[in-house]
């Protein structure tokens, strides 16, 4: 499969999982075209020891993990550069929840189940996307994750419990 049939089949399936990550359209976008740059880059190296599909959802997950954390430490870089300004004014403010996919009616919800999943830990908030939003199955979660299929079953559980008890905090105290 050449460089542009494996970008026209895979596109949206790669933009929507990045979407699910980043909750904002122009991030998604920007690395949606990471993504297909590294594809383009090492789809020579490409062992066929895995699905294609599986290949580039762990390029796809790898890119949108750097760069929530990349987002992280130049958040927490402004934090410390304020506090030795003396100012307490943050620059960069939370991720917006752009994501085109849910309703105006349903916005508000979706926005807070987004912000309790990007709560969790990287590894369960990786595993809730690919399993509950993206519905691959677990077998091939652990092929992308690197990991046994019974880890990737209990990062599920886990990750259910934590965004339950979430959940009922954000009950209470509301």
């Amino acid at each position: 499969m050449n460089f542009k049939e494996i970008y026209n089949v895979h596109i949206n399936r790669v933009f929507n999982l990045t979407l699910h990550y980043v909750q904002n359209f122009e991030d998604a976008e920007e690395i949606t075209q990471d993504v297909f740059v590294k594809i383009h880059e090492a789809q020579s190296n490409f062992q066929f020891q895995s699905q294609l599909s599986t290949w580039i959802y762990r390029i796809t997950v790898n890119t949108c993990l750097d760069f929530l954390k990349s987002k992280k430490r130049k958040k927490r870089f402004a934090y410390i550069k304020n506090l030795f300004n003396g100012n307490n004014e943050i620059i960069y403010d939370q991720i917006q929840f752009d994501h085109p996919g849910v309703k105006l009616e349903h916005k508000e919800q979706m926005h807070q189940l987004f912000k309790l999943i990007n709560e969790l830990p990287l590894n369960q908030k990786t595993v809730i996307i690919l399993h509950k939003i993206e519905h691959i199955p677990q077998n091939e979660i652990a092929e992308i994750m690197h990991l046994s299929p019974k880890a990737v079953e209990s990062l599920v559980q886990r990750a259910k419990t934590n965004l339950q008890n979430k959940l009922n905090n954000t009950k209470e105290i509301s």
